[in-house]
């Protein structure tokens, strides 16, 4: 499986200063193209894809190219952090491109409060088989007040727990169902001297997936619901201060070790805590699998690595089905195009096309499209993938991780106070105390 493109650490990272003139000499001295065109039917796309995605990209654009006469659709491929503060900047300015990548969530959110992006809504509705081409918990980051401003245009990454076969066969360990079955798995594993769970304190962002899934397991979607309509004290809703209460309680069993808070996921280290033996679980997103592909294949080849949803929690009103973590990444249509139908089409007919579906799966990737079971099936590693598609199918609700779902400066501080929480520096009422103060920020 290929590697997220995005980490939450990019996602996140503030780049420097740049000014607004460079930046717009940047964004359009690159393809001599923008929504401005004098030609209504040529359309420009931004994306941040690199690699074979990159390719992909380019081969279904040109064969669109070919098989629509009065539509020229450009890509142009740009890094991660030039290409945020490149679109930002050319939002402000009101000279987006056609098209453009996105995350769906709070920075989505911003540029359709701006009156910036066009609603893919009606479009969609009028022919049924496009919409219900995509699996729904996928369009959930991409959709506000009902109306969808983003279309998906790769895979889904969830965030589940993976595990070491042959620890848990060795200590004839078992799959734990729920919070209270892990916790059992937790003392049995550290009383064979190992490490229970791995985790890459180091990185920050490997701290949210513990508090999603508890708040929602807990709670419901509802409870994050309520922070992002910025109602007041929405941190202090009981479910918050429970899982805060539940990871203190984690940490303070070791199920993470002494120095998690030094192990970094990003450069590997919490990774190769699983395929070494040394820790018996990573709860990660599903790129994961392409870490340790890369960095081991034959843990993966010898079929080691196993894998399982994060459990129910007792006494919980949110549905064990729900996910957390990157429901996929979206085009969305500016609505300063002026060749907006042309967009559409553009979406309708290249983005996730039969063929794009095909290359994705072979890349690794697990499209969010309806019926691709057989095509997944065929693939090597099926039933990883498999496992993977059947949880989006089935999810109630996909949450799009926290932090990209939140405006900068509060996703900023919910790191630092998660950070602070691991470490049981604060409390979790101190913790819902700090992130009240970010409501509406």
């Amino acid at each position: 499986m290929q590697q997220r493109r995005l980490s939450r650490r990019d996602f996140l990272q503030t780049t420097s200063a740049v000014s607004l003139a460079a930046l717009l000499s940047g964004c359009f001295g690159v393809g001599g193209q923008s929504g401005g065109s004098s030609n209504s039917q040529s359309i420009v796309v931004w994306d941040i894809s690199n690699g074979n995605d990159q390719k992909l990209i380019q081969d279904i654009t040109a064969k669109f190219n070919q098989t629509h006469s009065s539509i020229h659709a450009t890509v142009q491929f740009f890094q991660n952090d030039p290409y945020k503060q490149k679109l930002q900047v050319a939002m402000g300015a009101h000279q987006p491109p056609d098209i453009f990548f996105g995350w769906g969530g709070g920075i989505l959110k911003s540029y359709i409060d701006a009156g910036d992006v066009y609603d893919l809504t009606p479009d969609l509705n009028a022919d049924p088989a496009w919409r219900d081409r995509f699996l729904p918990s996928s369009l959930g980051a991409a959709t506000f007040n009902n109306h969808i401003y983003g279309i998906p245009n790769d895979g889904v990454q969830p965030v589940v727990f993976l595990y070491n076969k042959d620890i848990f066969a060795k200590y004839k360990l078992s799959i734990p169902q729920t919070w209270g079955d892990l916790l059992a798995l937790v003392k049995t594993v550290k009383q064979q001297g190992l490490q229970p769970i791995a985790l890459g304190g180091a990185s920050k962002w490997t701290y949210l997936m513990y508090e999603m899934y508890l708040v929602d397991r807990l709670g419901g979607p509802q409870v994050f619901d309520a922070i992002m309509a910025n109602q007041p004290n929405a941190w202090s809703n009981p479910a918050i201060i429970k899982a805060n209460t539940m990871i203190q309680d984690l940490v303070a069993a070791g199920a993470f070790g002494s120095g998690f808070a030094s192990v970094s996921y990003d450069t590997g280290q919490a990774s190769a805590l699983l395929y070494t033996g040394k820790a018996a679980m990573h709860l990660m997103g599903t790129w994961d699998f392409g870490t340790i592909t890369n960095d081991d294949p034959a843990f993966i080849q010898q079929g080691k690595l196993g894998w399982f949803p994060f459990p129910a929690v007792e006494g919980g009103v949110g549905d064990p089905s729900n996910l957390t973590g990157v429901p996929c990444n979206y085009y969305s249509v500016a609505k300063t195009s002026k060749a907006i139908q042309a967009c559409v089409t553009y979406l309708k007919d290249a983005v996730l096309n039969d063929e794009a579906v095909d290359r994705r799966i072979a890349l690794g990737e697990i499209p969010p499209v309806k019926g691709i079971e057989n095509k997944l099936s065929n693939a090597p590693h099926s039933d990883w993938l498999l496992f993977v598609y059947r949880l989006v199918q089935k999810a109630a609700h996909f949450q799009l991780a926290w932090d990209q779902a939140l405006p900068p400066q509060p996703a900023q501080a919910l790191l630092t106070n998660l950070d602070q929480l691991f470490l049981r520096q604060i409390s979790p009422q101190q913790f819902s105390a700090n992130m009240n103060q970010t409501i509406g920020t």
